[in-house]
């Protein structure tokens, strides 16, 4: 399997672990922009909640856009939200799944790569 195709299907969706800190927010300002963020969600607009969360930091508000990709079978992204919020009990499962799906991978590249040696090793007579 190419792995350049594998990651190719994500490239539009922006889905690597990228983080930003946020900067300071007034308290007051954050509660009202948790709360839109809160309705936001709530009115099934997940990204300008997200966008809300993601500037606020609200870990809950990103822990539940979190859930939704996951939900959605979009990991990489739902680890991303889980990373920032941060949930590690969410996070770290993830992790594991996608570590396992790079493993194997790289085995079947590898597999890949050793049949090919084999077969050219025949084809050469060695």
């Amino acid at each position: 399997m190419n792995r350049k195709k594998v990651f190719e299907k994500h490239d539009d969706l922006n889905t690597f672990i990228r983080v930003t800190v946020p900067g300071p927010i007034e308290g007051s300002q954050k509660a009202a922009l948790n709360r839109k963020g809160n309705q936001l969600f709530n009115a099934g607009n997940i990204e300008a909640a997200k966008r809300v969360f993601m500037t606020t930091g609200y870990s809950d508000g990103l822990s539940r856009v979190g859930d939704f990709y996951k939900s959605k079978d979009r990991p990489v992204e739902a680890l991303r939200m889980y990373w920032m919020a941060p949930d590690k009990k969410k996070s770290d499962p993830l992790i594991e799944q996608l570590a396992g799906l790079l493993q194997g991978l790289l085995h079947e590249e590898e597999d890949t790569l050793n049949s090919e040696t084999q077969e050219k090793m025949m084809n050469d007579g060695v």
